[in-house]
């Protein structure tokens, strides 16, 4: 995707009423960002959930303009924009359904088949809890594995310090812009992981406050990215709590480290263990088997046929599809993949043909 089309799925951001879903959408219909801008208004308002009020924002030069202006601020800060369809864009972050339409980066995003582990847990956190993460830190070593976390007091600056310490790349995933690291304490910390092969990462464009309803948002980019979810210590209520549920959602592996019936900041990883939402923690052990890890190796991969002689439309829907063993509807394989509907009916033909995929009832498709 060229800087153009950037521009353009940025200024797709910006436009009033479109969501990340919507705005997805939207690409799946008409082929690419660039093209939404430039089709005409009787096509646009066929598009359901397409209405008069958002097609004329489509139509304003002004977007565009903001658009350019945005990119270019990004580029004087040394902040890259990279849009859903992206090389970079996280790839597990990229098979959700909410995942952000595009994310603003310092350092690294993407971590092509590293082992992304996500460690949350209370602002409020216990020697007990900060000695645990720092074990849990440690014991990844042996797999070489990425922290992500969200920066914060507590479980989560103590996540990412361990990983510096032990030379492991760590991922800050900010709910403000990244222009301004939030805390500011942790500012030290945040610099010393763009030097060690770590990142930054926000849906925020810079200049954005972290006001408080951005750090839900905020949390599924962390369960998203991760591989598996780690929540050391947590109240009844609070941001882990929220993005373990979220990361549940996903069909992630959650563990919690139990804690004392007593305590506060061990009910909610009682609680997620109770619910049989998380599995316990006692050490990484229990990641290893869940995940099928072997030590001092990357993940196994399973060994994708040979696609050699399909093009590269036909191998983004094998490998799309290989995430969601339930199937896709025709719309959603669509934007996931940044081909046009009409186009992948026909890469969908060939591939049922030759017996990789199998069709199912309400335009599903699903891998064999």
């Amino acid at each position: 995707m060229n800087e153009n089309e950037n521009c353009y799925v940025l200024a797709l951001k910006l436009t009033p009423g479109i969501g990340d879903v919507l705005a997805k959408q939207l690409i799946s219909y008409c082929g690419s960002a660039s093209s939404i801008f430039k089709e005409k208004k009787g096509i646009l308002l066929k598009i359901p959930n397409i209405g008069e009020k958002t097609v004329k924002a489509l139509t304003s030069a002004s977007i565009i303009k903001q658009a350019e202006a945005s990119l270019s601020a990004c580029e004087k800060q040394n902040i890259a924009v990279i849009p859903y369809f992206h090389p970079e864009y996280p790839e597990r972050l990229k098979i959700v359904n909410d995942a952000p339409l595009l994310i603003y980066s310092k350092g690294k995003s993407a971590f092509r088949d590293s082992k992304i582990v996500g460690v949350v847990g209370t602002r409020n956190a216990t020697a007990y809890g900060k000695q645990i993460t720092e074990k849990i830190v440690e014991e990844l070593v042996a797999h070489q594995a990425v922290v992500v976390s969200g920066l914060a007091y507590g479980i989560d600056i103590a996540a990412h310090r361990a990983a510096l310490k032990n030379k492991l790349s760590t991922v800050a995933i900010l709910a403000g812009g990244l222009d301004k690291i939030y805390p500011s304490v942790h500012k030290k910390s945040a610099l010393e992981m763009l030097q060690s092969d770590g990142g930054w990462i926000s849906e925020y464009p810079p200049g954005t406050k972290p006001e408080a309803h951005n750090f839900p948002s905020r949390n599924r980019i962390i369960a998203g990215m991760s591989e598996a979810l780690i929540v050391v210590e947590a109240a009844n209520m609070g941001g882990a709590l929220i993005t373990a549920n979220i990361a549940y959602s996903y069909n992630r592996e959650v563990f919690a480290v139990p804690g004392t019936l007593e305590h506060k900041y061990s009910e909610g990883c009682n609680a997620l263990i109770r619910s049989q939402k998380a599995t316990i923690y006692t050490g990484i052990k229990d990641l290893e088997y869940l995940l099928g890890w072997e030590k001092g190796e990357s993940k196994p991969q399973k060994k994708l046929l040979d696609l050699s002689k399909y093009g590269e439309s036909e191998q983004k829907i094998m490998t799309v599809l290989e995430e969601f063993k339930t199937g896709l509807h025709l719309d959603e394989l669509s934007w996931k993949t940044q081909i046009s509907v009409h186009e992948a009916v026909g890469h969908l033909l060939t591939l049922e043909f030759d017996g990789l995929i199998r069709s199912l009832p309400g335009k599903r498709y699903v891998r064999v």
